[in-house]
């Protein structure tokens, strides 16, 4: 069974025994990550690259030897930061559509809208082993086309941004998870700064209101939760 482990912000990590994928490791105070970081890792994805979403991805994949995932030239930065080669994914990174596969682990690259100083921003789509398939919007606004990644792939988890300002709010999550026709939604980016929504109040509201066939998942920094499958 897989399990996914919110550490605050857009940081995730989902593992199963054989495989684990870390998600944006920017950890904050509220993470509630000790010396011991997140424990091992197979893979390392990033979704553009702020420095609220890069993290400390570096550093872990050097540490760990994970392959880094991300799109081509935001990959290129990050070798030039100190990944080695050897530890990024496809050698140059991959792109949109574009997937690939590490220990039964597929990872298929999805486009956002937002910003990024290299490549283009990114979303993910991932499916453990187990069959368990999470999508990580990474930042963006609702897009229309969210609705062909519900009809190609049964979406168990959605993991959205619900903060505003620099990404959807609630609304736009909420009718988000009606085109991905998701199982499940856990919201992300949210409360880390002052600027963004402070609660998930709203977006439960407007989910309840627009998509009340998904369920929100509450989970606080550094709680991990096992999602049944239907």
């Amino acid at each position: 069974m897989s399990t996914i482990t919110w550490y605050g912000h857009s940081a995730f990590k989902i593992c199963t025994p054989g495989v684990s994928v870390l998600i944006d490791p920017f950890f904050t105070p509220a993470s509630g990550l000790g010396s011991e970081g997140p424990g091992p890792v197979d893979v390392v994805l990033v979704t553009h690259d702020h420095g609220d979403h890069v993290g400390d991805a570096v550093n872990i994949c050097r540490q760990s030897g994970a392959l880094l995932g991300a799109i081509v030239g935001t990959a290129a930065k990050l070798m030039a930061a100190g990944i080695p080669q050897t530890q990024i994914w496809n050698g140059i990174g991959f792109n949109m559509g574009g997937t690939l596969e590490h220990k039964g682990m597929r990872v298929t690259m999805t486009q956002a809208f937002h910003s990024s100083e290299s490549g283009s921003p990114a979303g993910y789509i991932i499916e453990m082993p187990d069959g368990l398939t999470v999508y990580h919007a990474g930042d963006t606004c609702i897009f229309s086309s969210m609705e062909l990644w519900g009809q190609l792939y049964r979406i168990d988890v959605a993991l959205l941004p619900i903060g505003g300002i620099f990404t959807m709010d609630a609304a736009q999550a909420a009718l988000a998870c009606k085109l991905l026709q998701c199982r499940a939604v856990i919201p992300m980016h949210w409360g880390t700064f002052p600027v963004l929504a402070q609660n998930t109040a709203q977006f439960e509201a407007e989910l309840d209101r627009l998509c009340s066939s998904c369920s929100c998942l509450h989970l606080s920094p550094g709680q991990s939760i096992t999602p049944t499958r239907e």
